[in-house]
């Protein structure tokens, strides 16, 4: 392989807290970048507030007790993001084709600002067109009424409000099927199908209230200083009273080991900091199946030796009878492990594994929080269940300050399920549907993100219309996709800015500029407010007060609104008008659909932390077959889905801090030390020198599916970095390329993006 360096890019250790100054000169850099307007630092303060506007990155909860500054570094590039006052018109559009622009980044299509009017793509001259708001919802309504309904796809990302969501399921299936994939199905649709089936809800048990009340928190696969920054307010507090919190997670990340709190002045006058894990487990992707059986192993063998003897038991056996289901048959599996292949699997010494499974054995309320490091595997639902598994050995699911905990990814992404978007009719409200609004409601499965990729691949799907995202971009296999894309009949895009995705236009194809959430929706009731809800269950208001960043632009309930007159059959029960000129209505019927968890919806709408919205499994009530929580003997150790094999490796798919999914801000991931680039493979300089590649090196990485198809990814540079051996990472989504459609989890569908097949090419 021959040794090229690039003069630009900067890659050095950052020797830095999570927080701190770093936050603050982060912060600094993002303002005038964005080039926001005075009243952006206004916006800022009603961040996360009550009766302000919610954060539209991540979902982690709104505490009612805020901070003076309820946002975190993430929070705020997202809300400079939305008020920039770049703007991309239809004149840049008379300047660039479609073709040009594809040659662009994903950061320089976003950087050059919100989008200002809806714009028709022209195929003559391969560029958008202002076009009208009637002439678009026209022609969309012409082109999907001839379609089977069976051959339309409509995705939504995470950001959509309830309102907007709501209407948006309603649509579909009054159109006549339930294809509603959306973010859950890319992220934590393993946690859904996985807790659904272990303790019979979908979504974690816990509020952020448990934080307070645990005395210890197992942490796996989720980068908090990037993706959920505010959580390390939550750690920080848990710490300063003792709280050990045990972390399993790949690579060292800086938010998982040290916080500066940038809101407190002595810490920041004086350096001080906050030590986050008090055990840090560098598993192998993929070995957290192997890690956590191990922990199980010394705790049912330690509670095997003690009650032999007649010593206090450490497993919660009351619990466990009164409670659970298939302990035994866990039990004999957990018992008839070998260590050599829990350690070969974790990438994990045993005592380090006995180490973690004494703390948690002394420990009264333990929390499970997890991300996608347990969700995107092959055996990403087995992950999920084998820490409930864990949970539920000692009865720290359904008391306080204990219970899974999983960590969403968009702001609204949990609540757009609880509204109805799924593909599958048994988490549909059908019945209820059917009694309000007088119609039959599909009751065929729909496609999920997988099966929908499978469709735009193979022709069967002709119509995507996609409530905000990224898809193209956050899907997987990217280059059949893109090759496919422009085979579809219609394209539909709702968006703020310009990204991949509309690059690739159908035959027909719309680009609709929407109203951002921290944007006044002014209807003919007066100004609207919408809401979503957190990780957490709870559900908050947001008004948004910033002026729109265009006369031309319509809410997201509008536009769906819109469409849906032109292709759902009339019904005299359904005041897609009505809705619109007062979101009041919409909240209603939300209610009305959902009575046990919106009750009083719109006067509670502005509840201080939210309210919350119940949970049966925290109230120790099991919706499941059996009536009690269910152990699962996981099949195997590797949740990788493939075998070890010489020159193989596991590929991470990463995230930067200047980044939030396929949104880039910029090109400095601080706490990897790299800048200037997001080219970079980082890998064990063991794994270097048995590969024979050097730092600073470029290579390509393939990917080792064994499908017959070649996926490649280009011009990576070599990094060391402390990361298991055997374990390679390169940002998302530029490398989700590498990644095959049908490399997922096996139940969830959903893309196995912490594990992939690959070897490094020249």
């Amino acid at each position: 392989m021959s040794k090229q360096r690039s003069d630009e890019p900067e890659i050095e250790p950052f020797t830095g807290p999570a927080g701190g100054w770093g936050s603050v000169r982060s912060l600094a850099e993002v303002l005038p970048r964005e080039r926001v307007a005075p009243d952006a630092l206004r916006q800022l303060a009603r961040q996360n507030k009550p009766d302000g506007f919610m954060c539209v990155s991540c979902a982690w909860p709104k505490p009612a007790d805020h901070h003076p500054a309820e946002f975190c570094e993430e929070g705020a590039k997202a809300t400079a993001w939305e008020l920039t006052t770049l703007r991309t018109t239809p004149e840049f559009f008379r300047e660039h084709t479609l073709t040009e622009l594809r040659g662009w980044k994903d950061y320089d299509l976003e950087q050059h600002g919100r989008l200002t009017h809806p714009l028709r793509y022209d195929a003559e001259s391969d560029r958008y067109v202002a076009c009208s708001w009637e002439e678009a919802f026209d022609a969309i309504g012409a082109s999907l009424r001839p379609l089977d309904p069976k051959s339309v796809v409509f995705y939504s990302s995470g950001r959509a409000s309830l309102e907007a969501s709501y209407l948006y399921a309603l649509m579909a299936r009054m159109y006549g099927n339930q294809n509603l994939p959306d973010s859950s199905n890319m992220c934590h649709e393993s946690t859904s199908v996985g807790l659904k089936a272990a303790i019979g809800v979908p979504v974690g048990t816990t509020q952020l209230r448990d934080f307070e009340e645990c005395d210890c928190i197992l942490f796996f696969g989720q980068n908090v200083g990037s993706n959920a920054p505010r959580m390390l307010h939550d750690l920080r507090s848990a710490r300063k009273r003792g709280v050990e919190i045990l972390t399993f997670n790949p690579l060292k990340e800086r938010g998982l080991e040290r916080f500066t709190d940038p809101q407190n002045p002595i810490e920041m006058a004086t350096g001080g900091e906050t030590q986050i894990s008090t055990q840090y487990h560098q598993v192998k992707a993929g070995g957290d199946i192997a890690a956590m059986m191990g922990i199980a192993k010394f705790l049912i063998e330690w509670d095997d030796a003690a009650l032999s003897v007649g010593d206090p038991p450490v497993l919660d056996h009351a619990f466990i009878a009164q409670h659970t289901k298939d302990f035994e048959s866990f039990a004999d599996a957990v018992r008839e492990a070998n260590w050599a292949d829990i350690e070969r699997e974790s990438g994990l010494a045993r005592t380090a594994l006995e180490e973690t499974a004494r703390v948690y054995a002394r420990s009264e309320a333990v929390l499970g929080i997890y991300g996608m490091g347990l969700t995107q595997h092959v055996k990403g639902v087995e992950n999920v269940r084998m820490l409930v598994n864990l949970l539920l050995m000692r009865g720290n699911i359904g008391k306080p300050g204990a219970g899974p905990t999983p960590v969403r990814g968009h702001s609204n992404v949990q609540g757009q399920r609880t509204v109805g978007i799924t593909e599958k009719t048994e988490l549909a409200p059908v019945e209820k549907l059917k009694e309000l609004y007088g119609f039959d409601p599909p009751t065929e499965k729909g496609l999920d993100t997988i099966e929908a990729c499978r469709g735009v691949i193979d022709g069967s799907v002709r119509a995507f219309v996609g409530l905000g995202g990224n898809f193209l971009r956050a899907a997987p296999d990217t280059d059949a996709m893109e090759a496919a894309w422009p085979r579809l009949d219609l394209s539909v895009q709702i968006a703020t800015k310009l990204n991949r995705n509309h690059l690739f236009p159908g035959k027909v194809t719309y680009l609709l500029p929407c109203l951002g959430r921290i944007e006044e929706d002014v209807q003919a009731s007066g100004p609207q407010a919408v809401s979503v809800e957190d990780s957490t269950s709870c559900i908050h208001g947001s008004r948004g007060k910033a002026k729109p960043a265009s006369p031309h632009l319509l809410s997201e309930p509008r536009i769906v609104a819109e469409i849906a007159k032109r292709i759902a059959p009339a019904n005299p029960r359904v005041d897609w008008d009505g809705w619109i000129a007062d979101y009041a209505g919409i909240r209603d019927a939300i209610e009305a659909t959902y009575p046990e968890m919106f009750r009083d919806f719109n006067a509670r709408l502005f509840t201080p932390g939210g309210f919350w919205k119940g949970n049966k499994a925290a109230e120790r009530i099991w919706q499941t077959p059996s009536g009690r929580a269910e152990f699962l003997a996981p099949g195997e150790l590797n949740a990788t889905g493939f075998a070890d094999a010489d020159g193989r490796f596991r590929l991470m798919t990463l995230r930067s801090n200047d980044q939030f999914n396929t949104t880039i801000y910029g090109y400095h991931d601080r706490f990897r030390g790299v800048k200037g680039t997001r080219d970079v493979l980082f890998i064990n300089q063991a794994d270097m020198a048995k590969a024979g590649v050097e730092e600073g090196q470029i290579v390509a990485l393939e990917s080792d599916a064994g499908d017959g198809t070649t996926r490649r990814r280009e011009g990576l540079i070599v990094t060391p970095y402390d990361i298991p051996r055997g374990c390679l990472g390169a940002y998302y989504p530029e490398a989700n390329v590498l990644l095959p459609v049908e490399h997922h989890a096996e139940q969830s569908h959903v893309p196995a993006a912490k594990s992939v097949p690959v070897r490094i090419r020249p």
